[in-house]
């Protein structure tokens, strides 16, 4: 680990009403993921994004902006009850999310591809490596979050509010991102147990490039260091920005986050 501080595809039509540029992918269960795909070269970016975000959020975007510009194969996407796509935010889970992941990654690309997980997306990340290694190329976590409703979530809720989610099913918390605060939901917490990672050894090999701000109030930058222990690649890198906050997406942020694309796609290349 290296630790450095800084200064078959389905593709369907678009129905009426879907924003510009997006199409639609259907689930068996007949949800629906809404995406955006550019063509271009391998290995592709696939960017996936945090807990209640979407896929017009500025890293995604700005991501997008990237890989156009080198002609590179770039998605982005909305998990279930996320932005364009279908569902209710009730009946969401982190195993329904990773699943959403697998669904446009086989579904919406082809050829090895770069995951950029931002904050849960780097939990959600990591599940689909575990699941299709071959596809994988490498990794980006920024504010990487994994096992988050266990550690971030049920730990830091009092005894009151825990409660309150076994009695009523869910809590409102509230949010410097939402006014209408973020809700979690006894579900959310249940099945997320059945996908924590940190407790283990993590059998992924790729090269692995973890970003976090030092100053971010959400995720411990702590945790990039515990994951990159916890993986059993031999290339981890861990940056940390000491101004950095949560979301990471200053000019300084996010022409670290490209330059990591930029040399993992040259040592990829295919």
């Amino acid at each position: 680990m290296v630790i450095v501080v800084v200064g078959a595809m389905v593709l369907e039509a678009t129905p009426p009403g879907t924003p510009a540029g997006h199409r639609i992918l259907t689930c068996e269960d007949g949800a629906t993921i809404a995406y955006h795909r550019l063509a271009g070269a391998a290995p592709g970016v696939v960017f996936l994004g945090g807990f209640m975000s979407d896929m017009t959020g500025t890293k995604a975007l700005a991501l997008e902006a990237f890989c156009r510009a080198r002609g590179r194969a770039y998605l982005r996407f909305d998990y279930f009850a996320h932005g364009a796509s279908s569902g209710r935010f009730e009946e969401a889970t982190i195993g329904r999310w990773a699943a959403d992941a697998l669904a446009v990654l086989d579904r919406a690309t082809e050829g090895p591809q770069i995951l950029v997980g931002s904050s849960m997306g780097g939990w959600i990340m990591l599940l689909a490596a575990l699941a299709r290694p071959e596809r994988v190329a490498a990794l980006i976590g920024i504010a990487a979050a994994p096992d988050f409703t266990e550690d971030l979530l049920w730990r830091r809720l009092s005894e009151e509010q825990r409660a309150a989610i076994l009695r009523d099913g869910a809590i409102r918390l509230p949010s410097a991102y939402d006014p209408a605060g973020y809700l979690v939901t006894r579900r959310l917490i249940e099945e997320g147990r059945n996908h924590l990672l940190l407790r283990a050894p993590i059998a992924i090999a790729c090269p692995v490039r973890l970003l976090h701000g030092m100053k971010d109030p959400d995720v411990p930058w702590q945790t990039s260091l515990r994951l990159a222990e916890r993986l059993q690649s031999r290339d981890v890198t861990v940056t940390l920005a000491p101004e950095g906050d949560h979301r990471l997406s200053t000019d300084l942020d996010l022409q670290r986050l490209t330059e990591a694309i930029a040399a993992l796609s040259q040592s990829n290349a295919v």
